[in-house]
C-alpha cells in the first residue's frame, strides 16, 4: 500500500502539517506558473514552518501553529545543540533553511534594494531546496528510504495545467486535440505527478486501439521519455518531464 503525505507526516500536529503542505504546494505552483517573486516569498514562510516543526520535535511539544523565531539564522544554529535528534534535523536541514531564508531576505524578494531581482535561477534553487527538505522530513518521520520519500513528495502537488482538463472521477482530457498521442501521454502523466498507468492513459486519451497504444508507450520507453513496467505502470523520466514542460509552455 502506498504512503500518502498525510500518513508520512501524521506525527506532526495537524495545524503545522497543513501549513507545511500548503506552503510547499504554493512554492511549486508559483514556480510552474513562472511567478518568481511569489515562489521565493513562499520559500521564506516554508522555512518558518519547518523550523517550528524541528524545534517542537526536539522539545517534545509542538505549538499549535508556526511562528517566526527572533534571529532566524541564530535560531537555526541553536538546533545543532539537540544532540538526541537525527543529524539531518540538527545540521543539514537547518543550514538549508538559512540559505533559503537568505534568498527571501537579501535577493530583492522580501525587501527592496537586494542584490538582484526575483528570477528563474533563484527560484530553481528555492524549489530544489524545498523538495529536498520535504523529502528529508518525510524520510525521517516515516522511516523511509530517500527514493520512497521523494515519491511521497511527488504526490503532494496536483499540477494545475491549462492544457489538461480534470473532471469528476479523475477523468483527464488534453484540450488541444491536435497534439499527437505520444505528446498527450507525456502531458497527462506530467499532470498526474509524473506517474500513471497504461489503463488510465488509454481512458484519458480515448485511444481506440489498445495494442497500438501500448506500442506508443513502448516507443516512449525506448526513447527514455518514460519508464513502462511489465504491469503497465508509467513514470516520466527527466527527458519526458522536460518534453512535457516544453509542450505545456508552447500551448499556453
Amino acid at each position: 500500500m502506498s504512503v500518502t503525505p498525510a500518513d508520512a507526516l501524521k506525527s506532526i500536529p495537524v495545524g503545522l502539517r497543513n501549513s507545511l503542505l500548503h506552503e510547499y504546494q504554493q512554492i511549486v505552483e508559483h514556480f510552474q506558473a513562472r511567478k518568481w517573486l511569489p515562489t521565493e516569498l513562499s520559500g521564506g514562510r516554508f522555512c518558518e514552518v519547518v523550523y517550528t516543526i524541528l524545534d517542537g520535535r526536539a522539545k517534545g511539544t509542538y505549538p499549535a501553529k508556526p511562528s517566526k523565531p527572533n534571529g532566524f539564522p541564530d535560531a537555526c544554529k541553536r538546533l545543532e545543540n539537540n544532540v538526541n535528534e537525527p543529524r539531518s534535523f540538527r545540521i543539514l536541514v537547518p543550514r538549508v533553511l538559512v540559505a533559503l531564508y537568505e534568498i527571501r531576505n537579501n535577493r530583492g524578494v522580501g525587501h527592496v534594494g537586494g542584490d538582484v531581482d526575483p528570477n528563474h535561477m533563484d527560484s530553481v534553487v528555492v524549489v530544489g531546496m524545498v523538495d529536498w527538505v520535504m523529502a528529508e522530513l518525510i524520510r525521517v518521520f516515516h522511516t523511509l528510504t530517500t527514493g520512497e520519500a521523494q515519491r511521497v513528495v511527488d504526490q503532494i502537488v496536483e499540477r494545475k495545467i491549462p492544457l489538461v482538463w480534470k473532471g469528476s472521477g479523475d477523468v483527464r482530457r488534453v484540450l488541444n486535440t491536435k497534439l499527437k498521442a505520444a505528446d498527450q501521454v507525456l502531458v497527462l502523466v506530467y499532470s498526474n505527478g509524473n506517474r500513471s498507468t497504461l489503463k488510465e492513459l488509454l481512458v484519458w486519451t480515448e485511444y481506440s486501439n489498445p495494442h497500438n497504444f501500448r506500442q506508443i508507450l513502448r516507443n516512449l520507453h525506448r526513447s527514455r521519455h518514460l519508464e513502462l513496467s511489465a504491469s503497465g505502470d508509467v513514470e516520466l523520466l527527466p527527458p519526458g518531464i522536460q518534453a512535457a514542460e516544453d509542450l505545456i509552455l508552447d500551448n499556453k
